[in-house]
């Protein structure tokens, strides 16, 4: 599926001259966090928050807080990824929609987006995850490659799940290939395994060889 068939329409944007008291009643019959607002020529001016429309004074016209305006909104030829990021940068689960020309088409619903990860490689293609760290200018995505190729395996996606105190943590899907040893590896290239898969043996050979000094010690 596309992404822009997943444009809606169902909600129609409020312009900024309806009350207040309009606007609550709607948010009161919906589950969006923000609704899209334009002016008198129909073009679209921003979002107003769901919370901050609840505190407002219903007998005011929605002009009268344009200062709470906020302005986000992605391209109908937005890629599906930036349209996951501008989701998460506004803490919003609508997304206005616009054309090539600002023209407002609609809006785009998070859970929407988020389901076309259902039909990517990444979580329909059997294989194992993968949690892996390292300095931030000590990492590549190249050499990342290189040790889960070299082991046999095929990597099916990949992606920085965090950044904190200058440590990259990188997320891997791998597939065809036996994850113990592309883990060992990783650890020879002095990468700190965060989390493995199942066949993971490193951390359980540790732990059998330690209870076992642990019941020598006792004896």
């Amino acid at each position: 599926m596309k992404l822009s068939e997943l444009v809606i329409n169902d909600i129609k944007p409020v312009k900024n001259s309806d009350k207040i008291s309009d606007l609550q009643q709607l948010f009161n019959q919906l589950i969006y966090s923000h609704i899209p607002v334009v002016d008198g020529n129909n073009e679209y001016i921003g979002c107003l928050f769901e919370t901050d429309v609840h505190c407002f004074d219903g007998n005011k016209n929605i002009t009268d807080y344009s200062y709470a305006l906020e302005v986000f909104y992605v391209k109908n030829t937005t890629l599906w990824l930036d349209v996951l990021e501008a989701f998460a940068r506004n803490s919003s689960n609508i997304m206005p929609v616009l054309d090539e020309n600002n023209n407002y088409l609609g809006y785009y619903e998070l859970n929407d987006v988020i389901s076309l990860f259902g039909d990517s490689p990444f979580f329909i293609d059997p294989g194992g995850i993968v949690v892996v760290e390292k300095g931030i200018n000590d990492y590549s995505f190249s050499e990342i490659s290189q040790i889960v190729e070299s082991n046999g395996g095929k990597l099916l996606g990949a992606f920085i799940s965090k950044m904190k105190n200058d440590v990259a943590q990188v997320t891997l899907k791998i597939g065809n290939a036996s994850i113990s040893d592309i883990l060992q590896t990783f650890r020879r290239y002095s990468y700190n395994v965060v989390s493995g898969h199942e066949d993971d043996n490193y951390n359980q050979t540790l732990k059998d060889r330690s209870d076992y000094l642990n019941k020598y010690l006792n004896m």
